[in-house]
């Protein structure tokens, strides 16, 4: 594969992908290089380049075509990092309003029109994640949301996926590089796996006290092998004020995590003396059902499938300046659209 950008229609045709290649993921090099790009944008510079038009100087505009929080910055900057581009942009994590300019590059087009596929991609996705990572949060009343999203997407995108959602307001995330892109460490405790192997909670439980370090919380699933509740008692009796919280996963098959099952696992913790314990419930929660169980006790959240299938928020890459003239296509307004939450960044 060649080390520079791809810009001509014969660089496309020689380009071959090797036998060998064990991911269909795209590399970071390939990514800057512009092979992820829609073609017609290869096409468009061959045409520019062969009319010595490449480098007009232009002024482009992306909006959203819903609302939702903006996620994905650091990543577009990066992929225009040395490139005399000038790039406006709403801070991430501020909310966005249908059709307002979350993104504004300014520069030669042959700087940045490679990549419009590429930017696009990338706050969409983000942002969309992002988004409802903050409706969950927001139900949450306070309480704290966890995205353990990573399994429900493909793992070269994983990692872009909970740093979003950490964006929008997520209070942590199981994926390891996710976590530390954002600057945390992962939260997490064991699977049902380990409940299994080892054949009882309580004495996974105090495998789990005694090998795991003094800063992992004592958090324990009471859901594998017997009634919630009377695991729960079960487990604070066995770890006492050592034991951080339970957790409840119960499965579909099962009922799921109902508000009535939070009432009765916190009455009976605080009935026998462990109001210290916190109640931590998963699985397939969305902002409804979060809001009913944290009224009726649970402490905090684990969100995936909620987070993770949230769909991209539709974004448009509009030219609106050419060669600093107010230009654009027919439905669109001509020149620079006001927005005082952009910030210059580069």
């Amino acid at each position: 594969m060649a080390g520079k950008e791809v810009t001509t229609l014969r660089q496309v045709k020689e380009f071959t992908v090797s036998p060998e290649r064990r991911f269909f993921s795209a590399t970071h090099e390939e990514i800057m290089q512009g092979w992820t790009t829609d073609v017609y944008f290869v096409r468009t510079y061959e045409i520019l380049h062969h009319l010595e038009r490449g480098d007009t100087p232009v002024a482009a505009e992306v909006f959203a075509h819903r609302e939702g929080v903006f996620a994905g910055l650091p990543e577009v900057v990066n992929l225009l990092a040395d490139r005399p581009v000038e790039i406006w942009a709403l801070p991430e994590g501020v909310s966005f309003e249908k059709r307002e300019v979350v993104l504004r590059l300014a520069g030669p087009y042959d700087q940045f029109g490679l990549f419009e596929t590429a930017i696009l991609g990338i706050l969409a996705h983000s942002s969309g994640w992002a988004t409802a990572a903050r409706k969950a949060k927001e139900a949450a009343g306070g309480a704290a949301v966890y995205c353990f999203g990573a399994r429900h997407v493909h793992p070269a995108v994983a990692p872009v996926l909970e740093r979003a959602a950490i964006v929008g307001g997520a209070d942590g995330a199981s994926c390891i590089l996710a976590a530390k892109l954002a600057g945390r460490e992962p939260v997490g405790t064991v699977p049902h796996a380990v409940f299994l192997i080892i054949g009882d909670t309580v004495e996974a439980a105090l495998a789990y006290h005694r090998i795991m370090p003094p800063e992992a919380p004592r958090l324990v699933l009471i859901d594998t092998f017997k009634d919630e509740a009377e695991e729960a008692l079960r487990v604070a009796e066995a770890l006492g004020e050592n034991l951080y919280g339970v957790r409840l996963d119960t499965p579909g098959e099962r009922g799921g995590v109902t508000p009535d099952l939070v009432r009765e696992v916190r009455a009976r913790l605080d009935q026998a003396g462990y109001r210290h314990v916190r109640i931590f419930v998963s699985g397939g929660l969305d902002p409804e059902r979060i809001a009913a169980l944290r009224q009726a006790g649970a402490d905090a959240f684990g969100v995936g499938s909620y987070i993770s299938s949230a769909p991209p928020v539709d974004m448009t890459l509009d030219l609106k300046e050419v060669r600093g003239r107010p230009l654009t296509k027919r439905g669109r307004i001509p020149g620079l659209t006001p927005n005082p939450k952009l910030v210059r960044v580069r």
